[in-house]
C-alpha cells in the first residue's frame, strides 16, 4: 500500500533502526567471550540511549540522499521509475551499512574496537586483500547469510510513497482532470513537502551532532564511553558506519591545555631523556626495588653490544603462560623481565613505532596520521651516532604495512623483505611463501640469523614475524606436529615458537651471538580463551624480556610495569648512550618499581597503569580506577574513592598526553644537533 511520502520515509528509516539493532545483537553474540558481562555491567536504558544517538547519526548521514530525493517537491515523483530508483538507493546504501556492521563483528577480536577510517590507509598497499576477504567470508558464512537476510528484509518491507496525484490514481489523466477542477491543486503538496523538508533538516542537524544545544559538540567515538562501564564495551553501543564517517579527514592530534605553562608541563613529565640520569618521567621515585643501575647501564661491559629485537606476531602473554610456547617460556626464564608487561597498541602498525621509536598509539596509529611525516628518531637513528649499522627484516612483500617506509624514516640502513629473501640462493624463495602474508617464520628467521653474520658490527636489527596470524595456517609439513587445539591460533603459536627455537640454535653458532643483547616482545595480543586476558587491560598483555647470552645482564622477574615504549630507552641505557633523545617510555633499569608505568588508548579512553592501579581517563575526566592486585578483572570501580592517588595519576597522564600531542603537532620528536 502506498503512503504519503513523509510517512513512507519515516517507516523506511525505522526499519533501518531495526536492522542496526539486529547487527548490534549479532556483533555482541559473535564476540560474547570478550563481552560476556556487557548486559550485566550496563543499564539497558543507557545502552538504548547510546545506541539511539549513534545509530541516528549514522542513519542520517547515510540516508541524506534518499531523504532529499523523496522530500524535495519534484513532479517527477509521479513516475514509478523515480520511486524504484529511490528504493534501490535506499536498499543499496543501507545494505552496505549492514555489511560493514557485520564485517566488524568478525574483525573486532583483532582490534578491540570498531573500525575507523584509518583502515583504508592501513591496508592500502596490500595486494592480498581479496584472498583474506574470501577466506573470512567462508569462515563467517553465517554472517554473510545474516547480511543477505537483513538486506532482503529491507527490500521486502520497504514502503513505497504515494504519487503526486494525491492518493487517487497513478494515471496522468486523473492528474489532469484534478488540475482542471482546481486552479492550485499542487499547493498543499508543495507546502507539506517543504515543511517536512525543513523539519528533517532540523532533525538531521541534531541527529548528526548528537544534540541541538549550542554546548553540544558533534559526537565522536569517545562519547560512547559515557553509556558503558568498560572502554571495550563502547564498540557495542557504536556502529561501524558512524565510526568510519566521524574519523574521515579528522585532525588526529589536538593539543589539550591541561598545563598552562611549559615549565609546569615539563615538571610533571618530559619525554626528553638525558644521559646517565633518571628521566623526568618518573616524578614519584620513592622505591629502590629495581636492578642496580651501576650494574648494567653505562657499563663498559655493554658498550658496542649488538642489539637484536624480535617482534613476534600476535604472541600474547596468554599463549606463553598457557604452555603453547615452551621454548619462549624457557628463554624468558633466562632473561630479565618485569612483573607486568604490556603492548601500547592493538595492531601490528602500532607496534613498530612503540618498540623501535618509543612512540605509543594515541587516537590513531602513528603510521596513518600526518605526524608520520615528522622527523622521527628511534633505536637505529640514535645508535647511528655510535657507529652502529642497522637493518630491519620482515618476510612480507616489500612495502607491506608501511614497515619499509617507517624503517627508512627512523634511520635503518637496510631493509630485508620478501624480495631479498627470494634473491638469496641459500633458500627456496617463494616456495616458502605462506600464500597470504609472508615467508613462513622458520625459514625467514633462519635467513635473519645468517644475514646478520654478513653485517658490520656493532649492529642493531629488528625482525617482525608473520606466521602466527590470521588466517591461522602453518606449513603442511607441520600439520601433524602442531595439530588444531584450543583456539585456531594455538597451532600457529606452537609453530612460531618452534621457529624461534631454530633461530636461536642457528644464532648461537654465529660469531656475533655472545656479544649481542636480544629483546623479545609481541606486536599485540590476538584471540583469547581466558577471561583474565579479555579485560580492558588484559588485551594488552604481551611478553617483554631481555636475553643476554653472555650472562652479564641480571635475569629474573623484576617488580614494576614495562611496556613496549620502554624498550628503546632501556636498551640505550644498557649501552651507556651519551646523547639526549626523545622517548615517551622510561629506562626500566633506572626507574624505581613504583614509578614505572604503562599507557594505552582504546575507544576514546586512555589507560594508565602505575603502582598496581589502573586509571581510565576520557580526556576530560577519570571514568574508572581499579586496584589491579585485588581486582584484576576490573569489577570494582574506585573512581572518587582514592582522591589523592587518582589526582596524582591523572596529573601524570595529562602531562604525557599534552607532551605527546604538542610534540606531534610541532614536529619535536627528535633532538637535533643545533
Amino acid at each position: 500500500m502506498r503512503r504519503p511520502i513523509p510517512i513512507a520515509v519515516c517507516c523506511n528509516l525505522l526499519f533501518v533502526y531495526v536492522a542496526y539493532w539486529a547487527c548490534r545483537l549479532i556483533f555482541w553474540a559473535e564476540n560474547h567471550n570478550a563481552l560476556a558481562d556487557f548486559w550485566k555491567n550496563n543499564a539497558f536504558t543507557d545502552i538504548l540511549a547510546g545506541a539511539w544517538m549513534f545509530d541516528t547519526s549514522a542513519i542520517v548521514y547515510t540516508n541524506l540522499l534518499y531523504v532529499l530525493l523523496m522530500l524535495l517537491p519534484w513532479h517527477v515523483k509521479e513516475t514509478a521509475t523515480w520511486q524504484q530508483m529511490c528504493k534501490w538507493i535506499f536498499v543499496v546504501v543501507n545494505g552496505i551499512a549492514i555489511a560493514m556492521n557485520l564485517a566488524d563483528a568478525a574483525y573486532f577480536p583483532y582490534t578491540g574496537r570498531r573500525t575507523t577510517a584509518s583502515v583504508f590507509a592501513e591496508f592500502s598497499h596490500e595486494g592480498n586483500l581479496s584472498g583474506i576477504i574470501g577466506i573470512e567470508l567462508l569462515r563467517h558464512w553465517y554472517l554473510v547469510f545474516a547480511a543477505i537476510a537483513l538486506i532482503f528484509a529491507l527490500w521486502k518491507v520497504y514502503r513505497t510513497a504515494a504519487p503526486l496525484s494525491a492518493h487517487s490514481s497513478n494515471s496522468r489523466y486523473a492528474f489532469r482532470r484534478r488540475r482542471k477542477r482546481r486552479r492550485y491543486p499542487l499547493l498543499p503538496y508543495y507546502l507539506s513537502q517543504s515543511i517536512c523538508l525543513l523539519l528533517f533538516a532540523g532533525l538531521a542537524i541534531g541527529g548528526m551532532r548528537g544534540g541541538w544545544s549550542h554546548a553540544v559538540r558533534p559526537i565522536t567515538i569517545s562519547n560512547a564511553n559515557q553509556y558503558v562501564t568498560r572502554p571495550m564495551e563502547a564498540a557495542v553501543v557504536l556502529n561501524t558506519p558512524f565510526s568510519l564517517i566521524r574519523t574521515i579527514g579528522k585532525q588526529t592530534f589536538e593539543t589539550p591545555a591541561y598545563f598552562a605553562t611549559q615549565a609546569e608541563l615539563e615538571t610533571a613529565y618530559s619525554p626528553v631523556h638525558q644521559p646517565a640520569t633518571v628521566p623526568t618521567s618518573t616524578p614519584k621515585a620513592t622505591s629502590s626495588a629495581t636492578v642496580p643501575r651501576a650494574s648494567v647501564s653505562g657499563s663498559s661491559l655493554f658498550s658496542n653490544k649488538n642489539i637484536v629485537v624480535l617482534i613476534v606476531e600476535s604472541f600474547g602473554e596468554e599463549y606463553i603462560k598457557g604452555g603453547y610456547a615452551p621454548f619462549t617460556d624457557s628463554l624468558r626464564q633466562q632473561s630479565l623481565t618485569w612483573e607486568y608487561t604490556f603492548a601500547n597498541g592493538r595492531k601490528s602498525i602500532d607496534a613498530m613505532p612503540s618498540i623501535l621509536s618509543s612512540i605509543p598509539m594515541f587516537v590513531e596509529p602513528f603510521f596513518l596520521t600526518p605526524a608520520s611525516l615528522n622527523d622521527v628518531g628511534g633505536l637505529a637513528h640514535e645508535l647511528k651516532y655510535e657507529g652502529y649499522h642497522s637493518a630491519f627484516f620482515h618476510g612480507a612483500e616489500n612495502g607491506s604495512m608501511g614497515f619499509q617506509a617507517f624503517a627508512r624514516t627512523t634511520g635503518f640502513d637496510e631493509y630485508f623483505g620478501r624480495d631479498e629473501y627470494n634473491a638469496d640462493k641459500r633458500f627456496d624463495g617463494d616456495a616458502d611463501f605462506d600464500g597470504m602474508w609472508a615467508i613462513w617464520d622458520e625459514p625467514f628467521l633462519q635467513f635473519y640469523a645468517l644475514q646478520m653474520s654478513e653485517l658490520e658490527e656493532p649492529f642493531v636489527t629488528a625482525v617482525f614475524t608473520a606466521s602466527s596470524h590470521h588466517p591461522f595456517k602453518i606449513p603442511e609439513a607441520y600439520r601433524d606436529t602442531f595439530p588444531d587445539e584450543g583456539i585456531e591460533i594455538h597451532k600457529c603459536v606452537r609453530y612460531t615458537d618452534h621457529a624461534l627455537r631454530r633461530f636461536f640454535e642457528t644464532a648461537a653458532r654465529q660469531p656475533w651471538y655472545e656479544h649481542t643483547l636480544f629483546v623479545l616482545t609481541a606486536d599485540h595480543t590476538n584471540t583469547s580463551d581466558h577471561a583474565e586476558y579479555q579485560t580492558d587491560l588484559g588485551l594488552y598483555s604481551v611478553p617483554i624480556f631481555l636475553f643476554d647470552p653472555s650472562g652479564q645482564l641480571p635475569c629474573g622477574i623484576q617488580p614494576g610495569v614495562a611496556q613496549q615504549i620502554d624498550i628503546m630507552p632501556t636498551l640505550l641505557g644498557c649501552l651507556g648512550y651519551s646523547r639526549p633523545y626523545v622517548a615517551f617510555g622510561q629506562d626500566m633499569l633506572a626507574t624505581p618499581a613504583d614509578s614505572t608505568w604503562a599507557v594505552s588508548y582504546a575507544n576514546g579512553i586512555y589507560q594508565f597503569v602505575r603502582d598496581g592501579y589502573l586509571l581510565q581517563f576520557d580526556g576530560t575526566r577519570t571514568t574508572a580506577l581499579y586496584d589491579l592486585r585485588a581486582d584484576w578483572m576490573l569489577h570494582q570501580n574506585l573512581a572518587g574513592k582514592q582522591a589523592d592517588r587518582q589526582a596524582d595519576m591523572e596529573r601524570t597522564l595529562k602531562a604525557i598526553i599534552q607532551q605527546y600531542m604538542r610534540r606531534m603537532n610541532q614536529n619535536q620528536l627528535v633532538i637535533t644537533d643545533e
